[in-house]
């Protein structure tokens, strides 16, 4: 199995993290990758054995506005800060994926400056979609262009120019041999050209062994971006909008859907096309502030760890920080957190305690690489199976305010509880991993008392 199938991920924005100041102002590199070296303890304990990191390279503000592909921020430190980051993620067997923007860059980036300075005699005039020399924009420059998201300090590269593929493509074999990275999470993958993509795959297939290619998509059909010949995952936002609302709304049948239309599509049914999960990250609001029931943050988490797909906890979101997308900044989703000022506690127990049962002898590949049943299902409590060959694992949780008896067939076997977790008004009341017996009512017929806003993993035997 590929290594980026069996793994939780943590994903951070690294200039939020360390408290960067927002606006560069290209001075001398300050090493603040020593603070995020101090996560990666905490990160091992609570079960992630990946990292997924960016945007890192020379910007002018907020990452996204690449000005050096091959520079390490000067407000994170110097390129040897970055290896030496990802040598002790490697030394702690956490693999590292970069943020890769390369569907635009910043206006400070050298082939735009270019641009700007020699206009049609530029031998950069290419390397932008649609530049009009008739037109003018908001900076004066005499000339208009394509961006992304209307905002044109984010200059649209033009991808159907194959010089510019192979520009990005050395970034790549660049970050490969300087900073030895595991992967690459491609920015606005949804606007990207497919054609770069199918060859960023081809490179992909001979780079580094299990080179993993995992691209930001919000809406359509993922497989047109998750098959053998293009990506290997993409951000799976249809289950993040129906994790928080089949919440909010007391309706799993809108997750439990979304579950079946994925099958449908084709992803998550085989380890080379699984689906990134989250709840949350640098561009939505924290799952913690989204619940109308804090308490619900138990169940959620119990089904981001066991739907089918790859699992992804944002920096934080681990200790139920809050985080409300403003209309002008994202500064509170990206915010500054100190190592020292966060210890364990019985949220990030919930989050161990997850990750060791995902990854438990007991359930075997059920969870990575297991098909997905479901077995039970109403407005408030589900239950699903995954199965594995004869390993069988089952998943209840409950999303009412109070106790609640879900009633079930299992297999041949018995039934054994793993994890049992439950929230409260502080998150999460109780975690138990003692291993308990569930007793039958005759054969393999099961009523299993789901308390308030709970989660159970159980495993046949």
């Amino acid at each position: 199995m590929a290594w980026y199938n069996d793994t939780v991920f943590y994903h951070i924005y690294p200039l939020g993290m360390t408290g960067a100041p927002f606006d560069n102002p290209y001075g001398e590199p300050v090493n603040r990758m020593k603070d995020i070296e101090e996560w990666i303890p905490h990160i091992k304990e609570i079960g992630c054995g990946a990292i997924y990191i960016g945007p890192l390279f020379e910007s002018k503000s907020h990452g996204y506005d690449t000005t050096d592909y091959r520079k390490l921020d000067s407000r994170l430190g110097t390129n040897d800060d970055l290896k030496a980051f990802v040598k002790k993620c490697h030394d702690n067997d956490i693999k590292v994926i970069f943020d890769g923007v390369f569907n635009h860059v910043g206006r400070d980036f050298f082939a735009f400056k270019d641009l700007k300075e020699k206009r049609e005699g530029s031998q950069y005039k290419d390397w932008f979609c649609n530049v009009n020399f008739w037109v003018n924009n908001e900076f004066n420059d005499g000339f208009s262009y394509d961006n992304w998201g209307g905002y044109n300090i984010l200059v649209k590269l033009n991808l159907w120019n194959q010089t510019v593929r192979d520009y990005l493509f050395d970034v790549v074999r660049f970050w490969v041999t300087e900073f030895d990275v595991d992967g690459i999470r491609l920015d606005a993958a949804d606007v990207l050209n497919f054609d770069f993509m199918k060859q960023l795959r081809g490179l992909a297939n001979t780079i580094k062994p299990d080179f993993w290619l995992m691209g930001e998509v919000i809406h359509g059909e993922y497989v047109r971006w998750v098959n053998e010949g293009t990506l290997h995952s993409v951000t799976n936002y249809h289950l993040h909008k129906a994790l928080y609302s089949g919440h909010n709304d007391h309706n799993y049948f809108e997750i439990a859907h979304t579950v079946k239309r994925l099958q449908d599509m084709g992803v998550n049914r085989n380890e080379g096309c699984m689906l990134y999960n989250f709840v949350d990250n640098h561009d939505v609001e924290r799952i913690f502030t989204k619940l109308n029931n804090k308490a619900h943050f138990v169940p959620v988490h119990f089904l981001l760890y066991t739907l089918p797909g790859i699992p992804s906890i944002y920096y934080g979101s681990e200790y139920a920080i809050e985080g409300k997308k403003e209309k002008f900044s994202d500064a509170s989703l990206r915010p500054c957190m100190k190592a020292e000022d966060y210890k364990e506690n019985d949220i990030t127990a919930l989050f161990k305690a997850l990750s060791d049962a995902r990854f438990s002898e007991k359930t075997g590949d059920a969870f990575t690489k297991g098909g997905y049943r479901q077995v039970v299902l109403t407005n408030r409590q589900y239950v699903f199976a995954r199965d594995f060959d004869n390993q069988h694992v089952y998943v209840a949780v409950n999303n009412d305010e109070n106790e609640s008896v879900v009633k079930f067939n299992a297999g041949t076997g018995t039934l054994k509880r793993l994890i049992f977790a439950e929230g409260s008004g502080s998150v999460v009341g109780k975690v138990d991993t003692e291993e308990v017996d569930i007793v039958s009512n005759g054969g393999n017929y099961y009523e299993l008392k789901l308390p308030a806003c709970s989660g159970m993993i159980l495993v046949e035997t």
